[in-house]
Parts: C-alpha cells; structure tokens; sequence
C-alpha cells in the first residue's frame, strides 16, 4: 500500500488527508472534518466524535462506525498517530 500524506485547506482550516495510490482514493481525517461542521476546536470535534462513534454503536449502527478506517497522520505535535478517517 502506498500512502501520501497530505494537508487540505477548506475556509482557510486545515484538514489532513492521506492518499493511498493504490486504490486511487483520499482518505480524510474525520476529527478535522467535524471541527468544521460544528465551528469548534480539534478537542471539541474529538469529544464529539468519541460520543457520536459511542452512539452508533449502542444504536446498532456498526456499519457506520466500521467503514471509517485508522490511518497515521501527523498530529500537531509532529508525531505520527492513528486516526480516524473516512473517504469523501
């Protein structure tokens, strides 16, 4: 599997990306996606992300939950670290 990290810029806010060549596909970070969406900081999207996963979960929505995959990209402290991500 060959993978490209990357930065996306969507209204000036940052969005990590991974892109894997193989399958020709953009894998986005889902936690950056929700800070967008709900206008707050990454520490807020990741509460509401956890909450939201947990949800689903005790709803019996596995599949949802299940189709997001765990993907290294670099946290802002430079470190490379599993994280949730969906594809467009």
């Amino acid at each position: 599997m060959i993978m490209k990290n990357d930065v996306k810029l969507f209204e000036q806010s940052k969005i990590r990306s991974v892109y894997d060549e193989e399958k020709d596909i953009w894998y986005f970070s889902i936690v950056d996606v929700l800070a967008i969406l709900i206008e707050k900081d990454y520490q807020s999207a990741r509460k509401y992300w956890n909450k939201l996963s947990e949800r689903l979960r005790n709803e019996g929505a596995e599949q949802l939950v299940t189709n997001c995959h765990r993907l290294k990209l670099e946290a802002a402290d430079g470190k490379m670290r599993l994280t949730d991500v969906a594809t467009a």
